[in-house]
């Protein structure tokens, strides 16, 4: 049917009257996609005694499940008086040159801090007791931070449907893998930086439930410590996964099991200290990686070679042995490659050697020097050594207090330097450049021409 022109005008009249009205509607405000949650990559143990996995989780707590179980969220911290309170479980000396590890606990209420404190020696206990922890364990310093929750326990502990309120909302579940903790890092920051330092974190959940993680790359993400290790407190083999954490912050261990999938690595050599693409021919013939122990019995049995697998690929790349602590958790024991980074990285992050006469000003012949050295015992082995300008005193060889002029730094009116070497001549180091790693020095300046003494490592 047509339409007449008037009725075609009305029609036309309306519709721009209409279309000027939605013009004139204020527009709604759409709220922009939320960003998405930060997440980090994360390493975790499915089975007791079993190898690791990696994957990726978000840096604070998950509020809910792609399957819709809540998970708990974090409580405010408790009005008790020991809510952020700092403990000393092992404080060996300053923490400028010490490796500070500070432990935290979570899901326990302000009447079972105590029981916090007990799971935390315990766990730290367990950890010294493998070396080279146990003998380097005068390195580092241990620090606890009392972290008050509303609820004992964790969420997900003992099924997946159960949420706990508490201080750092570590939980069960996370990623929807069952032995894999995850807490909110933000939180367990705000607690572990009450300690003097946080170079590495340890959060103990309390549970018997077999369980943890280790993250890393934390500091890129603007944190003060590069690692967290999360476990569970009455499991006895929980203890194991941060002792294998821990070594890839100190040690800068790789990981020495496989995935399947990854299939055959096609690429160069690896960084990793106990990753090579080198057979054990090459590699003696090169002179590289781990080769200075080849053939040598290794504690974890056995004897060190190239054992193919290692950084996730099944093929391509080698291990020193044939399992090891980074490989699987159902042995204690570093190889023998492993344990040297070990010491090396512990004399990375700390000094063996300090005194509290300062080597930033000159001090007098008749000065006593005194010096104090960190305590390590099994398979470290250090000494100290006393030089005057450069030559050694062999009769002071050992001793930690001197005075220049017994030293025989002579009365001329001239400036002279007194130096004190530690030596740490472990035979579990034999990589010159981690001997040198081990070695520390303190020199001061005899006289008055205010020339400054420095501090070596």
């Amino acid at each position: 049917m047509r339409t007449s022109r008037a009725a075609a005008i009305s029609v036309g009249v309306a519709l721009t009257a209409i279309m000027g009205a939605v013009l004139a509607t204020p527009a709604v405000a759409v709220d922009p996609e939320p960003a998405p949650e930060p997440r980090v990559a994360v390493e975790y143990f499915p089975q007791p005694g079993g190898e690791g996995r990696r994957t990726e989780v978000p840096l604070t707590t998950e509020t809910e499940t792609e399957t819709g179980r809540a998970t708990a969220r974090s409580a405010s911290p408790s009005a008790s008086t020991t809510d952020g309170e700092v403990g000393e479980l092992a404080v060996t000396g300053p923490s400028a040159d010490r490796l500070d590890v500070v432990i935290v606990g979570d899901g326990y209420t302000a009447g079972q801090q105590d029981a916090f404190h007990t799971a935390a020696a315990a766990k730290w206990a367990d950890i010294t007791g493998i070396e080279p922890y146990a003998s380097y364990q005068g390195l580092m310093n241990v620090w606890t931070v009392d972290a008050v929750s509303a609820e004992s326990g964790i969420t997900g502990d003992p099924t997946a449907d159960v949420t706990k309120d508490t201080a750092l909302g570590s939980y069960f579940w996370c990623s929807e893998i069952e032995r894999l903790i995850c807490a909110d890092i933000d939180k367990v920051a705000s607690y572990a930086t009450k300690a003097p330092e946080a170079d590495l974190v340890v959060v103990v959940s309390n549970s018997a439930k077999y369980g943890g993680a280790g993250y890393s790359g934390l500091e890129a993400e603007g944190y003060p410590f590069d690692g967290v290790s999360t476990l569970s407190s009455d499991n006895a083999q929980s203890s194991m996964i941060a002792a294998h954490e821990i070594a890839h912050s100190v040690g800068l261990l790789a990981d020495e099991y496989t995935y399947d999938s990854y299939g055959t690595w096609t690429g160069g050599e690896l960084p990793d200290i106990n990753s090579s693409v080198l057979t054990a021919e090459q590699m003696a013939a090169n002179q590289s990686k781990w080769y200075r122990w080849l053939g040598e019995s290794d504690p974890t049995g056995g004897t060190v070679g190239t054992y193919e697998g290692s950084s996730y690929y099944p093929f391509g790349i080698y291990r020193p042995t044939s399992n090891s602590i980074m490989r699987a958790l159902n042995i204690s024991e570093f190889n023998l490659p492993g344990r040297e980074a070990m010491i090396a990285g512990f004399y990375r992050e700390a000094n063996a050697l300090s005194s509290e006469v300062a080597t930033d000003s000159a001090i007098l012949r008749t000065s006593r020097i005194k010096v104090s050295r960190a305590e390590l015992t099994g398979l470290a082995a250090p000494e100290l050594r006393w030089y005057v300008d450069g030559r050694p005193v062999k009769r002071a060889q050992g001793l930690s207090s001197v005075v220049p002029a017994a030293l025989g730094v002579p009365a001329d009116g001239r400036t002279h330097t007194v130096t004190v070497a530690s030596v740490d001549r472990t035979a579990s180091v034999r990589d010159p450049e981690v001997r040198a790693e081990a070695t520390e020095k303190l020199t001061w300046t005899v006289g008055a021409s205010g020339r400054k003494g420095h501090k070596q490592h």
